[in-house]
């Protein structure tokens, strides 16, 4: 049995007769009977007393009634649950990111709320290296990284420009500086995240190459920690832009540049490149777009192109870290 079958039958039971059923549904009385009895036919058992015309039930037909008036319904509920989808209503976004990338959705997440309440958000905390791999086994709409993704079926889209940062507690010597150079920081302490990243390599090589000492006693689980431990006098960081803003505000945390470690680091949203994108993820990147035009600043919205790994972004030079 189908559906079309299923809503005749009714048609008939609704309107008390086969010819009822015609005038409510635009067909002739011969057409209706047909459906029925093609649907009687599959049943094996007669829905309708005969002769039919008045279109009483047998047993058959009232312990059919039920559970086709459930199938109507279950569509009907089924057809308003996609169109809410399509509507962005209903429907369910799911991201990969890390501690800090999650900083970077936080501004677009509430935009994004704020127009598509109906929409589900999960974000999920992930470790860097491992968010391409689930969003191409679906397990996330969209990830975020700090590095430009190699795999071939995915694409990226640069959406934050941030960079490395120079941060000091108020009462440090350095913290009344403009500007020093990194011969300067031979002789800090520097509290360090114990997560590999690429930008941390990028750090000790430019220690080496200006021959420099770089000093790590202490290594910290979290960005958080180490941005506490820094305002508390204990030593000096390099910490990515985005994740000291609130500090730098409250002057709890003071940043110095060095010339020498002026280090981009660019966040990206990573997708699928085939398949059609879902009405959320196409909404998302949407209010992404909207909000690097409007925020302007380090906000930024410009797709990855030319080849998937140019020699400046190649793994050896940007192994995939965890930060």
């Amino acid at each position: 049995m189908d559906i079309h079958q299923l809503e005749t039958f009714l048609a008939v039971v609704e309107e008390g007769s086969f010819s009822g059923a015609a005038r409510a549904l635009g067909r002739t009385q011969p057409a209706i009977s047909q459906v029925v009895g093609r649907l009687e036919d599959e049943i094996g058992q007669r829905l309708f007393e005969r002769p039919a015309r008045r279109g009483g039930l047998t047993d058959a037909g009232k312990a059919l009634v039920e559970y086709a008036q459930r199938l109507i319904t279950v569509r009907r509920q089924a057809r308003v649950a996609l169109e809410d989808v399509r509507a962005l209503r209903a429907g369910r976004l799911t991201i990969a990111a890390n501690e800090l990338t999650c900083l970077y959705l936080l501004p677009v997440l509430d935009e994004f709320r704020r127009l598509y309440a109906g929409v589900s958000v999960t974000v999920q905390r992930s470790l860097a290296s491992r968010v391409p791999a689930s969003v191409l086994d679906y397990g996330v709409d969209l990830g975020v990284v700090t590095y430009r993704p190699i795999e071939a079926g995915l694409r990226s889209v640069v959406v934050y420009r941030d960079e490395l940062v120079f941060v000091v507690p108020p009462s440090h010597p350095l913290a009344r500086r403009a500007q020093v150079s990194i011969a300067m920081l031979g002789n800090e302490s520097f509290v360090a995240h114990h997560v590999s990243s690429p930008y941390r390599g990028l750090v000790l090589d430019a220690f080496r190459k200006h021959r420099v000492t770089l000093h790590m006693p202490v290594e910290m689980p979290t960005i958080d920690a180490i941005k506490r431990f820094v305002a508390m006098g204990h030593g000096v960081a390099l910490l990515p832009g985005i994740s000291v803003e609130a500090e730098l505000r409250r002057g709890e945390l003071v940043r110095v540049p060095v010339p020498e470690l002026a280090l981009e680091r660019r966040l990206r949203l990573v997708m699928r490149r085939y398949g059609e994108p879902s009405q959320a993820v196409q909404a998302f990147l949407a209010v992404v777009e909207h909000h690097a035009a409007t925020a302007k600043g380090l906000f930024d919205f410009a797709w990855d192109t030319g080849p998937v790994a140019p020699p400046s972004e190649t793994p050896a030079a940007h192994p995939r870290g965890d930060e």
